[in-house]
């Protein structure tokens, strides 16, 4: 997605650590416009597939699959970090290390919002190393639901983790592939 590349070039900022930080427009600061175009754009990536259910996990993930969910017509399920007093009956549930935060949690989704029938495309902000997503594909297991697919708005390629789940056999698509970041510099993948 062109316009998600120019959105990055304009807006984003490269902190120490290999952080890209798009708070300005992505997950904490959410441009609705924008958002919207990318919930239509993941539409037009997975419309003819059948999606029953869209699965992200919180908190960045969220807005994402929400318009996603909008621009495809069907429900949006998210992992929470946490089990927590307002979660009750039986989980899924599986560990996600954030490489932003450097800590290890234990997602969780209820087991009545995911069941085997279930057709799902798994939505995030960012793909970097892989761990939310390969969760978040543990837990449609767990359920013996079917992943479609995996979306990205922004992956980092050269930390590995999108062309790992591709070499899997899943199908993954990202609105803006970064394959190497300098403290001043950005490079975007050309297929």
């Amino acid at each position: 997605m062109k316009k998600m590349e120019e959105k990055i070039l304009a807006e984003a900022t490269i902190l120490p650590g290999g952080v890209l930080k798009v708070g300005s427009f992505l997950n904490q600061q959410v441009d609705t416009v924008f958002m919207k175009e990318i919930g239509e754009e993941i539409a037009d990536l997975f419309g003819d597939d059948e999606i029953s259910k869209i699965l992200t996990i919180e908190s960045s993930g969220i807005p994402i699959a929400i318009s996603a969910g909008f621009a495809m017509g069907v429900p949006v399920v998210y992992a929470k970090k946490n089990k927590s007093s307002n979660i009750s009956g039986d989980c899924y549930t599986t560990p996600v290390k954030s490489f932003t935060h450097g800590d290890t949690n234990n997602v969780v989704v209820t087991k009545e919002y995911i069941s085997p029938d279930d057709r799902i495309l798994i939505v995030d902000d960012f793909l970097a190393h892989g761990s939310a997503l390969n969760g978040l594909i543990n837990i449609v297991g767990q359920a013996g639901a079917t992943v479609v697919g995996c979306v990205a708005a922004i992956e980092k390629g050269f930390q590995m983790g999108g062309d790992s789940l591709r070499a899997k056999g899943y199908r993954v698509e990202s609105l803006a592939i970064v394959d190497e970041m300098t403290d001043s510099e950005i490079t975007f993948r050309r297929d």
